[in-house]
């Protein structure tokens, strides 16, 4: 079954196209912080926070493929699942499963944006989950990694001067750091499985397939969660937010920031558009102080807040130099 190839070779975007897809991207990406704190402050369990939204995406994917591709295309898709059930119970149990419970525990415990900002320790994690892969990085970036773990430090370092304590911070930041580990794992399992050069990989060059078959893969760790923690039913509040975290951050961004990195293969544009993800640590902020009426940060919390961005955007464009 032949996939959608990329972009039509033509005249390179402009910077500032790319610029306002990413940043949109990265405001769509933002309201899962905010929606996942605003589930938390409002007690709905952070089980059902986790599960409903793969929940809902596996029935999206499943539906938009069916009407984009075909019946015959979709069960390409699902036999590829069933052909190489443990893969995908590993790859979309680790990099889905593992990294979305989490973040959303680490809600409970942590602002949103706050979560957002820990969350970029990622950059760290992947150059090191890389090389564990067998990949050699060249890790010139070094002084910017070291920017976004300090930055990282001086937010956590303000709230425990805020009077919170040590259990929560460490509640909000320790399973954060396990997340941003998960998700570099699952997908260099991914891009493993699109590279092997067989007839599956054709079908994984197709980003909404790839993401079904992670999200199928991490539907038993999520049951499982279910079953285990036993968590009070969800109210109708939770349930309609997962499913919008589902739609805009699940389906929506995730396609407009690949769109965007797919426009162009000149590494400064790509690197520009990777860069614009710091800003969902600027829009998570923005969404907790005018949704859920969050005070602004202090001068040590803004500090934290820009050594992170500013490190994360340093790194992107130091590794595509």
């Amino acid at each position: 079954m032949p996939v959608t190839s990329g972009p039509a070779a033509g005249p390179a975007p402009g910077m500032s196209r790319l610029l306002g897809i990413g940043l949109l991207a990265a405001a769509l990406f933002s309201i899962t912080f905010v929606l996942n704190r605003a589930m938390s402050l409002g007690g709905g369990h952070w089980v059902w926070s986790a599960s409903l939204r793969y929940f809902d995406m596996a029935l999206l994917l499943l539906a938009w493929l069916l009407v984009r591709r075909g019946p015959h295309y979709l069960g390409a898709v699902l036999r590829l699942f069933r052909a190489r059930l443990g893969f995908w119970l590993l790859a979309g149990g680790v990099g889905f499963g593992v990294f979305y419970a989490c973040c959303c525990f680490a809600a409970d415990h942590a602002p949103g944006w706050v979560v957002a900002a820990t969350w970029q320790l990622t950059i760290l994690a992947t150059p090191f989950v890389l090389r564990a892969f067998g990949i050699r990085v060249p890790l010139r970036g070094l002084v910017f990694l070291g920017l976004i773990f300090l930055g990282v430090l001086t937010l956590n370092l303000q709230r425990a001067a805020s009077g919170v304590g040590m259990a929560q911070i460490l509640a909000g930041v320790v399973p954060v750091m396990v997340a941003a580990v998960a998700y570099p794992v699952g997908n260099q399992l991914l891009n493993r499985a699109k590279h092997a050069g067989d007839e599956a990989s054709v079908l994984l060059a197709d980003p909404v397939a790839a993401v079904l078959l992670l999200t199928l893969g991490a539907l038993p760790v999520f049951l499982g969660l279910v079953l285990c923690v036993r968590p009070p039913p969800p109210d109708a509040a939770q349930v309609g937010a997962t499913a919008l975290i589902a739609l805009v951050a699940g389906c929506l961004a995730t396609t407009l920031f690949l769109y965007a990195r797919n426009l162009s293969n000149d590494p400064l544009r790509i690197a520009a558009v990777d860069a614009t993800q710091a800003a969902e640590v600027a829009f998570a902020l923005l969404g907790e102080m005018f949704v859920l009426g969050a005070a602004p940060p202090d001068l040590p919390a803004w500090l934290g807040l820009v050594a992170v961005m500013g490190g994360l955007i340093g790194f992107t464009f130091q590794e595509r130099a």
